[in-house]
């Protein structure tokens, strides 16, 4: 690897309700060029059914998560079936519900939910090579989900009831702060609430992003 870190990022989307949340994705990228990282966006090249934000506007229908996602990395992105864990120093997946129901179906079968294969593929590959992963709000539901089996620490909050679906799957659920992070330093995994604290300010959302990079790029 050049010395200067490229860290993957895999985005579900644009918009909190169905892809990925704006202001965390957007501080994932702003925080790793502050540390001279390189980032490479990535989504799935799938179509998902698109949220409908008011009562009052009729639902969207489906939308494609890359030409989504496409929009927060200023339509440099690639589909997340090309990543490739060599080509890599560390990854990140911002949170949003699009983790929960575009990257896995956290949302309706919480614990038992299968992951996106290419996501999972690369939770397991990034893993083995001993290369950090950082995941953000909901996110760490599939690190948890992935590497269960394993016991890794993770974090989405004080949410008690998915901190006790996040259990069912083998790993650690640990309290923390929104502008906080907890880090597994055993299995490389970094992990922050972010919006899962819904009142949260940006401020403090970028805050424990930055804070969970600055290792994360550390590590890598």
């Amino acid at each position: 690897m050049s010395s200067v870190k490229k860290i993957a990022v895999v985005l579900s989307g644009c918009g909190f309700l169905d892809g990925s949340e704006i202001t965390e994705a957007v501080s994932v990228l702003i925080c790793l060029a502050e540390l001279g990282a390189e980032a490479v966006c990535f989504a799935p090249d799938q179509e998902f059914e698109a949220a409908t934000y008011t009562a009052s506007v009729s639902a969207p229908g489906a939308r494609n998560a890359l030409e989504e996602s496409a929009r927060i990395a200023r339509q440099k992105i690639r589909p997340v079936s090309e990543l490739r864990e060599s080509e890599f120093d560390g990854i990140i997946f911002p949170g949003g519900f699009g983790a929960a129901k575009n990257l896995s179906s956290w949302a309706s079968l919480g614990a038992k939910t299968p992951v996106l294969t290419e996501v999972r593929k690369a939770i397991v590959a990034f893993h083995r090579a001993s290369k950090p992963i950082g995941a953000i709000c909901i996110a760490p539901v599939l690190v948890a989900r992935v590497l269960g089996a394993e016991h890794p620490e993770v974090t989405i909050g004080d949410d008690a009831d998915t901190a006790l679906e996040i259990e069912k799957t083998g790993a650690k659920h640990t309290k923390c702060a929104v502008d906080d992070y907890v880090s597994d330093r055993d299995h490389k995994i970094l992990t922050t609430p972010a919006y899962m604290y819904g009142d949260a300010s940006p401020f403090s959302v970028f805050t424990g992003i930055r804070r969970m990079i600055g290792e994360l790029v550390e590590m890598a």
